[in-house]
């Protein structure tokens, strides 16, 4: 009987030790993976918020760069009211900038709605990039083919300066820098076309 005994008391205390033991881990599993979603949870928000305001100013640039277009869309309209019956080969160059802006803010309005926002309908005249093709609009009225063509280019200018000014917008996504690198590309083309029958104009007047 003292023998069982001692031994009752033996399997009691290891019964007891157990339980503190696995209580104990339960404490310390529950104080270190506890912390650690505490953690990972501020992460996420910190990371979520990061994300938001990433896509906030993305969508931004994106509208700037849409109020540009339809500005160059303006600005060419009013240029074609601005030509003689013999400017059909400006005619149909300024149609083709018009289509091409159409293009271009199409495709930007179509990246803005993926992140989750609305597509700028406006002009500059709200906008943060660039506001050069306001000034323009106003400088055609009475001008020869020449000054027609250096108001252009002088629209064209500023369209270029835009684009520089969101490449240099940190935080772009790559798929949307590369978007911005073409479209300034065939802006680019577009500008240099206007720039040389401007520079032909300039020397037939002279």
């Amino acid at each position: 009987m003292h023998a069982t005994g001692i031994a009752n008391t033996n399997n009691e205390a290891t019964w007891l030790f157990m339980v503190i033991m696995r209580k104990g881990m339960q404490i310390l599993f529950l104080n270190f993976f506890g912390t650690r979603a505490a953690l990972l949870a501020r992460n996420f928000i910190y990371i979520q918020k990061l994300f938001m305001e990433n896509n906030n100013k993305t969508t931004e640039v994106l509208n700037d760069l849409i109020q540009i277009n339809n500005d160059r869309i303006n600005g060419y309209e009013r240029a074609l009211n601005e030509l003689k019956d013999e400017d059909n080969d400006l005619r149909a160059l300024f149609t083709n900038f018009i289509d091409q802006s159409r293009q271009i803010k199409m495709a930007l309005g179509k990246e803005v709605q993926v992140l989750g926002k609305d597509m700028d309908t406006g002009t500059t005249a709200s906008g943060k990039i660039y506001r050069a093709w306001m000034d323009v609009k106003a400088l055609f009225s009475g001008h020869s083919r020449h000054a027609v063509l250096e108001n252009c280019e002088f629209g064209e200018d500023a369209a270029q300066k835009a684009y520089k000014t969101a490449l240099e917008t940190e935080g772009l996504p790559a798929y949307i820098f590369a978007l911005l690198n073409k479209q300034k590309a065939e802006l680019k083309t577009a500008h240099d076309e206007v720039k040389a029958l401007r520079d032909q104009e300039k020397y037939t007047e002279a």
